[in-house]
């Protein structure tokens, strides 16, 4: 009889983790397809389309996150209200000045999470923190100042 338990791996599968994602200086597809990962469970031996096996998710410095080339100019959001002349379109970086956080328009977001027909209850388990929340959030730790996340 050996002493090895595979209770430990067990638990590592089967549990929740929570995942700290730095936007800062990153495109956001990839943070958005990392995300998406980790959301979903698709990176566990244990997923399955119908098992809610996803991961937390914390992104940080959304504000300061970067697109390549001229995409700030040349990407484009739009919308329609239904009505005649209902066209909107809004730039990135229209957008990002407006609100540096929230760089998905909100109509989007909306459209994506309620309005669709989901088959079962879709979690909520992405968050975000501002710099404000994360600077007044109780410390247990504090790094030193040469530590890099």
């Amino acid at each position: 009889m050996s002493s090895f338990s595979k209770a430990p791996q067990q638990w590592a599968t089967f549990a929740r983790v929570w995942y700290l994602l730095d936007g800062k200086m990153q495109p956001p597809g990839k943070l958005a397809a990392m995300a998406s990962v980790k959301l979903q469970g698709l990176h566990k031996p244990v997923y399955h389309q119908l098992s809610d096996c996803g991961d937390h998710v914390v992104i940080m410095n959304t504000r300061h996150i970067a697109f390549s080339g001229n995409k700030w100019e040349q990407k484009v959001y739009s919308s329609h209200t239904g009505y005649p002349g209902g066209f909107k379109q809004v730039t990135a970086a229209h957008l990002h000045q407006k609100d540096p956080v929230a760089d998905i328009p909100e109509d989007i977001l909306k459209n994506l999470v309620e309005e669709l027909p989901q088959p079962r209850k879709v979690p909520k388990r992405l968050d975000e923190y501002t710099h404000e929340e994360i600077e007044a959030f109780p410390r247990v730790w504090s790094p030193p100042e040469d530590y890099r996340l």
